[in-house]
């Protein structure tokens, strides 16, 4: 892998052609939130370990984690705001792999860390491209807590 390494245009003009495979970006941080950590999982992981602090304790845990999924919705939110194309991006057809690897806790600052893996042209649609990704989410100690590989859609600058 090499460096991390910024990208040669903005995110509000980045196309096709600007994702070049084996670069390396880095964005963030992030500060992850008690008050969010409880809301997310309410609505949508209601498990006591991301719900309730004090029985928190008692998990393996050892007190209260972010859900998995408000952990990879943070990562998205640094990845759409900092890496995707704001005028290129198509969306995408899902992803590889989502690997949670470590808890993610109140007040943890995350980062991601986005190496491209492949680009290729589409044979069908020429106006587009496809970009595969490794993103790595990182805490405030360098601990990868996700990984994920996305697969995502762009305009081409050029047909």
């Amino acid at each position: 892998m090499t460096a991390s390494e910024p990208f040669r245009v903005g995110v509000e003009n980045r196309y096709f052609e600007d994702y070049i495979p084996g670069s390396v970006h880095e964005f963030g941080p992030i500060t992850v939130e008690k008050e969010e950590i409880i809301a997310f999982a309410k609505r949508y992981d209601p498990q006591i370990f991301h719900t309730d602090p004090e029985a928190a304790t008692k998990s393996i845990y050892g007190g209260l984690i972010a859900s998995g999924w408000l952990t990879g919705s943070l990562t998205m939110r640094l990845a759409v705001d900092h890496y995707l194309s704001h005028v290129a991006s198509l969306g995408s057809p899902g992803l590889r792999e989502m690997r949670w690897l470590g808890p993610v806790r109140p007040g943890d600052e995350l980062r991601i860390r986005v190496t491209v893996l492949e680009t290729r042209r589409s044979n069908s649609k020429p106006d587009r491209g496809i970009v595969r990704s490794l993103i790595e989410t990182l805490n405030q100690k360098d601990e990868i807590v996700l990984t994920m590989e996305p697969i995502n859609f762009m305009l081409c600058r050029r047909t």
